[in-house]
């Protein structure tokens, strides 16, 4: 509870008491004089006796003394400005014990809120740490059983082939036997038994004669698009044949893994549509997922230098008015499967609310160029943690924190906190214009980074939701899919209309949203720049 002060009384508020005192003084003693003149006038020689008695008492009197009124009314008055000067100077003492007190308590809640706050952090960040281990063991696990089981089929099927030559062999020598030992004939290598599907509609997509427009509505992109990202993969994702089996075509294993994640089939019509098993689907997806993110994104998706970070600024300005915007920052969250382990972590409470669902998450942060392109993404947080959490734990605080954002502007939501690179909007009551302009242009500074994770769940289905991949394994598919979101976006490939998506996600304050004193100053002297150089406009009046 706030406690105002209590107006302490100074030299001025006491002088009206001081001037009483003198204008009772001086009333005593003319009072005094009146009373001597006139008995000195009826008495004589008697009130000129009692006048020196008077006068030899008085100095005898300390002179810096206030004579005592002789009245019972005067005395009445003096007692009453003692008891209101002493009562005024207690009640003074009782604010100033007050205000100490005030102070001590709020120095213990602020020491009280730092400690819990450190002590949720450092849960936290054991929390992180003991998942990735946890991560780390599984893939480990998962990786020793893939090898025990490819040693396993490669022993199989060298024993099959084997059996499958020596059989052949027998057989060339009886037909040579039965022909009175004639030339030798030339057995043929009986292949692997492979269950035959069909591949009719994978070869009618890719046939030349494909209409462009169904193509791109199948796969969200252009044919020309599509062949850009197969020979960039060519040398990443090929296999070659082997005498038990041909080996599949890049392009086939390349469009399964977008048709996959263009379309968010389940695994069982995936498998039916190319013409191959379920688990080969699975498997070309994982590839073809983490193909494109050790080849496609350090060149596709990274931090812009100067030259294109001063382009990026440029645009922005023109857009907003905003000078040194550098990115447009946006946290979306990804629907899964509740997990075996840590299902409180990524329990998503905003969103089991909203839909009156149990819901399951895991976050996306973004940052996007003025034509939607990302520049810099975190991935694979838990969906209990909120934006300001997540943006802590991101590579892009880690590059603030060095100093590599001096001088740019990272604009974010409410849900984000207002430090010294990140320009978020005002959260609190009562706007005045100035803000309210303010407001407006940096939400459509927001809008440019909300849509582009719109256009993202749009063109990628499987995003919007769950889905059977691994927890672990979901992190490199969600960067596959930002990656060839780039892709579409600098080659201009727009989105179907019957394929849009509005995205929604809930935003929180954070419990500490201003960090930064001086961000709070730059912040107030962009909205005032806007409001009164004509940049804010009129659609917040």
């Amino acid at each position: 509870m706030e406690i105002s002060s209590f107006p302490l009384l100074n030299q001025d508020d006491f002088s009206h008491f001081y001037s009483l005192l003198q204008d009772m003084d001086s009333s005593n003693a003319d009072t005094n004089n009146t009373n001597g003149s006139s008995a000195a006038s009826s008495f004589g020689l008697n009130n000129d006796i009692k006048k020196r008695k008077r006068k030899s008492d008085n100095e005898d009197n300390d002179p810096f003394l206030l004579q005592l009124p002789n009245t019972e009314d005067d005395l009445k008055k003096s007692t009453t400005m003692r008891n209101i000067l002493a009562s005024l100077l207690m009640l003074d003492e009782e604010e100033k014990q007050e205000q100490q007190q005030w102070l001590i308590d709020s120095q213990q809640d602020k020491s009280l809120f730092d400690s819990n706050s450190k002590r949720k952090i450092q849960a936290m960040d054991a929390y992180s740490s003991h998942l990735q281990n946890h991560f780390t063991d599984l893939h480990e696990l998962d990786h020793s059983r893939i090898k025990k089981a490819r040693r396993s089929a490669s022993a199989s099927a060298a024993a099959a082939a084997a059996v499958a030559v020596a059989s052949n062999n027998v057989a060339s020598a009886d037909s040579a036997q039965s022909n009175g030992g004639g030339a030798s004939g030339s057995g043929q290598h009986r292949r692997l038994w492979v269950k035959d599907r069909s591949k009719d509609w994978w070869e009618k997509c890719s046939h030349p004669d494909f209409p462009e427009e169904e193509f791109k509505k199948a796969f969200r992109m252009s044919k020309a698009t599509f062949e850009t990202i197969c020979n960039e993969l060519d040398s990443a994702v090929t296999k070659k044949n082997t005498m038990l089996r041909d080996a599949i075509p890049v392009r086939q294993r390349v469009a399964v893994c977008i048709w996959r994640l263009a379309t968010g089939e389940p695994l069982r019509l995936v498998s039916k549509r190319f013409g191959l098993g379920i688990s080969t689907c699975h498997k070309l997806v994982l590839e073809v997922c983490s193909a494109i993110r050790n080849v496609l994104m350090p060149r596709f998706l990274q931090w812009p230098d100067e030259e294109k970070l001063r382009m990026i600024k440029s645009e922005y300005e023109a857009v907003s008015g905003i000078p040194n915007v550098g990115g447009s920052m946006y946290t979306t969250h990804i629907p899964i499967i509740a997990p075996k382990i840590s299902v409180a972590a990524y329990f998503n409470k905003r969103h089991t609310e909203r839909n009156q669902k149990t819901s399951y998450s895991m976050t996306v942060q973004g940052v996007v160029d003025p034509r939607g392109v990302f520049t810099d993404v975190c991935i694979g947080w838990p969906g209990s943690m909120t934006d300001d959490q997540v943006l802590e734990k991101s590579a892009l605080f880690q590059r603030a924190n060095r100093g590599a954002l001096k001088d740019v502007w990272i604009v974010g939501n409410s849900g984000y906190p207002l430090m010294d690179w990140v320009l978020v909007p005002y959260t609190h009551q009562n706007l005045t214009w100035t803000q309210h302009a303010f407001n407006e242009k940096i939400g459509e500074v927001q809008r440019v980074g909300k849509e582009a994770f719109a256009r993202l769940k749009a063109r990628w289905s499987c995003l919007q939701k769950r889905t059977e991949v691994k927890l672990q394994d979901l992190p490199v598919v969600l960067g596959a899919c930002c990656v060839l979101h780039n892709i579409c976006e600098m080659r201009n490939e727009e989105i179907e209309p019957g394929h849009r998506y509005e995205i929604f996600d809930d935003e929180m304050i954070p419990e500490n949203g201003l960090r930064s004193v001086g961000a709070i100053q730059a912040r107030d002297h962009i909205a005032h720049n806007l409001l009164h150089h004509g940049l804010a406009g009129t659609s917040f009046l």
